[in-house]
């Protein structure tokens, strides 16, 4: 079943596989998937990405895992299964799980405001561009743990644009690993808000959020929290906020300069533990670990006999959020998509430009990881590279092929 995983040092436990069966037997063509690695070899042998991963398991069992290319364009070590990926924004997703089973502990409820927990956001602005200037107006309403969920916080990110708020977010020291959650909801506090709480998406810092509220709550650093929760139970011993100096033979690096634009590219070092735990970008983890997170979602919360969330919350987590009075205007919801708790929702069978079925909840990583889980077809995919140029491209190429398989 294509590209063996060679042995490779590690200083942890390897992570437990996913049953296998042939692909056909899951009702996947083996013909169509091989055409599919085919693709992304073509991308390796164009320049477009170093290497890749990609698994495709159906009905509870992995139906295809492949490791295409090179680890690094600086070494010539192939990729393989358990290399190491920087994962970026499909951290949310674990975090989001998290804090639902803060929620079904008891210690909050989704319409809580942030600053019931974080006294600092309790008297945020909304900054309105007026002539070049920054307007600061009184919020509506406070934003609630639902809105940081579903980024209608009012929150944002640097990169998501270049007004004027989006100018003090690069000003400030948001983007240092050397603060700390506390630290890094602080200041994010205390930065006026693109809008008004509930009245648009914007993907954001929210996650980050997040984060600190687990830590408030949890009386634990983020990272305990999620390795005893979640990461230990679904037995994912291969993801956290870094990795140890033994295992440098197995980072997967993206190209130093875009092959298409040409323009630096500079990823975080796993090796270097951060002060900041970022819940909405900072996990390490392995092709492997994330398919055991993936069937997790699939199986409807729980793995092996052991439930990390409820069946009937992890479908409210699935289930669109925003609404038809909800304004989303961004490249990463595709027409066709909601977003609920964590994730993106597909709404329509139509309107999007690729394949995919009612249903389907996913996310995707800055430097080009991506997964879907599909309730209707039993199906998960998890895509693993360090290609950030590349990423919204090969995402659909992805989903086309996977689709294109199935029988």
């Amino acid at each position: 079943m294509n590209a063996q995983t060679a042995a490779r040092p590690t200083t942890a436990p390897q992570t437990p596989s996913l049953p296998h069966a042939k692909p056909e037997a899951l009702g996947l063509s083996a013909i169509r998937l091989q055409r599919m690695s085919d693709a992304f070899k073509r991308e390796v042998d164009k320049g477009t990405l170093p290497g890749a991963t990609v698994m495709v398991a159906r009905r509870g069992q992995i139906g295809w895992f492949d490791a295409i290319g090179r680890q690094s364009p600086a070494a010539s070590a192939p990729m393989t299964h358990d290399s190491l990926f920087r994962i970026f924004s499909m951290t949310k997703p674990i975090v989001s799980i998290g804090i639902m089973m803060l929620v079904e502990d008891g210690h909050f409820i989704l319409n809580d405001p942030v600053a019931k927990f974080i006294p600092e956001f309790a008297d945020q602005k909304v900054g309105i561009e007026n002539n070049g200037k920054l307007e600061l107006v009184p919020v509506k309403r406070q934003a609630t743990i639902q809105d940081l969920l579903r980024h209608t916080s009012g929150l944002t990110y640097d990169h998501t644009g270049n007004g004027l708020v989006q100018q003090i977010y690069k000003e400030s020291r948001l983007r240092s690993r050397k603060i700390s959650n506390a630290e890094h909801a602080t200041i994010i506090a205390g930065m006026p808000l693109v809008c008004q709480p509930g009245e648009a998406w914007n993907y954001s810092r929210s996650t980050d959020v997040l984060g600190r509220l687990i830590e408030v709550v949890s009386g634990k650093s983020l990272g305990a929290f999620l390795t005893e929760r979640i990461l230990t139970p679904l037995q994912m011993s291969e993801t956290a906020f870094h990795t140890p100096e033994a295992n440098a033979a197995r980072l997967a690096e993206p190209f130093p300069t875009d092959p298409w634009t040409g323009e630096k590219v500079q990823l975080f070092n796993m090796l270097e533990k951060p002060v900041m735990e970022s819940g909405g970008g900072g996990l390490v983890s392995t092709t492997m670990d994330y398919a055991r997170f993936s069937q997790m979602l699939l199986n409807g919360g729980s793995l092996d006999g052991t439930r990390i969330v409820g069946r009937k919350t992890l479908q409210l987590m699935a289930s669109d959020h925003l609404g038809p009075h909800v304004k989303v205007d961004s490249p990463l919801m595709p027409a066709g998509h909601g977003f609920g708790l964590g994730f993106a929702v597909r709404t329509h069978d139509g309107m999007a430009p690729f394949s995919g079925s009612r249903g389907q909840f996913f996310w995707s990583g800055m430097a080009g990881t991506f997964f879907f889980i599909d309730p209707t077809e039993e199906l998960f995919c998890v895509f693993m590279m360090q290609g950030p140029g590349q990423r919204e491209y090969l995402r659909a190429v992805l989903r086309d092929l996977v689709y294109a398989a199935v029988e």
